[in-house]
């Protein structure tokens, strides 16, 4: 029981510090909450924040939604004939989503509890930055919308069986064609009825559905390592405050994966090259850390993560100290590895006037430097900013404050 009480202390913590506001309730689900809190980060506060929650749940309007998706959930398990039906009963649908932007919109008020939530959490959070020019109210109201757009996306991809952006690694894991899926989305939606049945907000029968739907499909990738500064991350993370950076000219050096073809293998001769690659500099005195970034990406649904191996191999292999080396565990493309990256400077304290370089390969390293257009199209922003390129397999950067803004179509990598 002390450990428990320990561990769930903990997760309080980073949850906290991740969000930069204070999320006051106690954890029920812990690996759920931080795939829920990088997904639906307002939705979360939603729930978190009695005021909120209070002025919510006492809207009438809004109180009469959260009955109707309740008994539309319940009614689904004998008016619907097949998978699909089931998984649109728990879908926000546009006239809901609109009739919520107008209640936020009209409970909004000057100084009461959903204006303070919007200046002391979601504005601090970043996760919103790309609506950090507009009013608050309608920052709210984006942000609402982006959450409820991000529920129905999950629903989408691991339920309804939808193409992701990209299918090769983050597809179903189930074939929804074939006749015992019917039967998997009845007993989801009988168990997911037990779970919500006492919830009286209005999102919290979709919102939780997607977040079961990824359950089932082992996609509780954004929970991995957490919290990593009490973990993984914990030894680099407690030397960053005693770093004379001044002695350094970049503040890490950045090593994205490359994963293996193949189930067996847990890193690729590639990612073994960048790794030493990275090493040369860090030997040179280049800086301080170095960051190896990626996911339980390639191939389908491998056990192997990443940035984990690298790190194996950089201390095991290479001899590098074990607090000279932070992971970023999540990143499944290369825009990610540049963005996760940005964050975990912002998030460590790690100085972000100060330049790191990405050390990769020639290839990697040509894309990186025409990757502007694949970040604007795939996350309506650039996360870095790019510099110097000093050699065939190395370029400078700097992060930029926008890559805390959550991603509503990547629910395996949100944030």
């Amino acid at each position: 029981m002390k450990k428990f009480i320990v561990l769930s202390l903990l997760c309080l913590s980073w949850l906290s510090n991740y969000a930069q506001a204070p999320l006051t309730a106690g954890i029920k689900r812990a690996s759920t909450d931080y795939v829920e809190v990088k997904n639906y980060y307002l939705l979360s506060l939603f729930e978190q924040d009695n005021q909120v929650s209070l002025l919510l749940k006492n809207d009438a309007q809004l109180a009469q939604l959260a009955q109707q998706k309740l008994s539309r959930l319940n009614t689904s398990l004998t008016d619907c004939g097949d998978a699909s039906c089931l998984t649109a009963a728990v879908k926000l649908t546009d006239e809901e989503i609109r009739l919520v932007t107008g209640r936020l919109t009209a409970l909004y008020k000057p100084g009461n509890a959903l204006d303070k939530l919007v200046k002391t959490k979601l504005i601090p959070s970043g996760a919103y930055s790309l609506y950090k020019k507009l009013p608050n109210v309608e920052l709210l109201q984006k942000a609402w919308e982006q959450d409820a757009g991000s529920v129905n996306y999950t629903i989408a991809v691991y339920a309804e069986g939808k193409k992701p952006n990209y299918p090769q690694i983050d597809s179903i894991s189930y074939n929804v064609h074939a006749k015992a899926y019917r039967t998997l989305m009845y007993d989801v939606t009988a168990t997911l009825i037990g779970d919500v049945k006492n919830m009286r907000l209005f999102f919290e029968p979709s919102m939780q559905a997607a977040l079961l739907y990824l359950q089932i499909n082992e996609r509780q990738n954004p929970a991995n390592y957490e919290p990593m500064e009490f973990g993984v991350n914990k030894a680099a993370v407690n030397r960053i405050k005693s770093i004379k950076w001044a002695g350094y000219p970049y503040s890490n050096i950045l090593v994205p994966g490359a994963g293996p073809d193949n189930l067996t293998s847990p890193l690729s001769g590639e990612g073994m090259l960048r790794c030493r690659l990275a090493v040369q500099q860090y030997k040179l005195g280049k800086a301080p850390f170095i960051i190896v970034s990626g996911g339980k990406v390639h191939p389908f649904k491998t056990k192997y993560n990443e940035a984990e191996e690298m790190k194996v191999y950089l201390v095991k292999t290479l001899h590098i100290p074990e607090n000279a080396i932070i992971i970023e565990p999540h990143a499944r493309h290369t825009t990610t590895n540049m963005r996760n990256s940005a964050r975990l400077i912002y998030k460590y304290g790690i100085p972000a006037n100060k330049p790191g370089i990405v050390v990769t390969d020639k290839s990697q390293t040509d894309f990186i430097m025409t990757m502007d257009a694949r970040c604007q199209k795939e996350l309506n922003y650039v996360p870095y900013k790019l510099a110097k390129r000093n050699s065939e397999t190395e370029v400078e950067y700097y992060p930029v404050e926008d890559a805390k803004q959550i991603d509503p179509d990547e629910p395996l990598d949100p944030r």
